[in-house]
C-alpha cells in the first residue's frame, strides 16, 4: 500500500519524510485547497531527498477549474519548470463550464505520470469523465468519490476502480485519517491513498505531522 502525503510547504516535506513517507504531492497554500508550489521549495526538496517521489500540483489560482487560454499557457510553462526541477509527476485538472473534462486544455497540460486531481469531484458525469481521463493518458485520479470525504465516497471510488482496472489507478483522498485509512482502502479496493496528515498551527496555517504520517502508514501496513 502506498501513502501519498500532500505537503503545502517545505516544513511539511521534512515532517512527511520523518514520518516515513516515500511519495508526496508538493503544493502551496493548503488553506486554498492547494496551489502551484514555490519553485525554491521544490528545488530544496529535490536536493535534500533524492529518493523521495515528488508529484507537483499545478493550479494557478483558487476557485473553479475552468481556465482561460492564458492560464493554460501559464500552467503548461509551470509543468515544464516543475519537470526541469526534478518533479516525478504532475497533478493537474481542467474542466469546462459545463462540468466536463476540458480535453483541449488537458492535452496542452499532459506530461509523463499525470494525476488528474480533485476537479474530478465536481465533474457532471464521473463515468464519462473517467473515460476521457483514461483517453488522455493520465496515470491516476485523485478523488473523494464526489463526496465530502473519501470514506463517504467509497462506493463510487470502488466502481471507478473496477471500471478502470488495468488502465488507470484510483487515489482516494479527502478526510483521510489514521483511523479510517485502512477502511477506505478495504472498501474501495485501492492500493494507494492520499492524505495531508496535517495539524493546525497557532497562526491558522496547516503543516504535516510526522506522527500522523507514521500512524497512517502503520494503519495501512496490514
Amino acid at each position: 500500500m502506498t501513502l501519498e502525503v500532500c505537503c503545502g510547504n517545505l516544513e511539511s516535506v521534512h515532517a512527511a519524510v520523518k514520518g516515513g513517507a516515500r511519495r508526496i504531492e508538493l503544493c502551496s497554500q493548503l488553506e486554498l485547497d492547494g496551489l502551484t508550489p514555490v519553485w525554491e521549495e521544490l528545488q530544496t526538496a529535490r536536493s535534500l531527498y533524492p529518493g523521495l517521489i515528488i508529484h507537483v500540483l499545478i493550479r494557478p489560482r483558487a476557485g473553479d477549474f475552468c481556465y482561460s487560454a492564458a492560464e493554460v499557457q501559464q500552467m503548461a510553462a509551470d509543468i515544464a519548470t516543475a519537470l526541469a526541477l526534478g518533479a516525478d509527476g504532475i497533478v493537474v485538472g481542467a474542466l469546462t463550464p459545463e462540468g466536463e473534462v476540458d480535453l483541449p486544455a488537458m492535452e496542452r497540460l499532459m506530461a509523463p505520470n499525470v494525476t488528474f486531481h480533485r476537479a474530478f469531484d465536481v465533474c457532471r458525469e464521473p463515468l464519462r469523465a473517467l473515460e476521457d481521463i483514461i483517453g488522455l493518458g493520465c496515470r491516476r485520479i485523485l478523488t473523494s468519490g464526489q463526496a465530502a470525504t473519501a470514506l463517504e465516497g467509497a462506493t463510487l471510488i470502488q466502481a471507478l476502480r473496477e471500471r478502470s482496472a488495468g488502465r488507470l489507478l484510483l487515489l482516494p483522498g479527502g478526510g483521510v485519517t489514521p483511523e479510517n485509512a485502512a477502511s477506505i482502502l478495504a472498501r474501495t479496493g485501492c492500493t494507494e491513498i492520499h492524505a495531508s496528515a496535517s495539524v493546525k498551527k497557532a497562526d491558522g496555517t496547516r503543516v504535516t505531522s510526522a506522527q500522523k504520517v507514521a500512524a497512517i502508514l502503520r494503519a495501512i501496513a496490514g
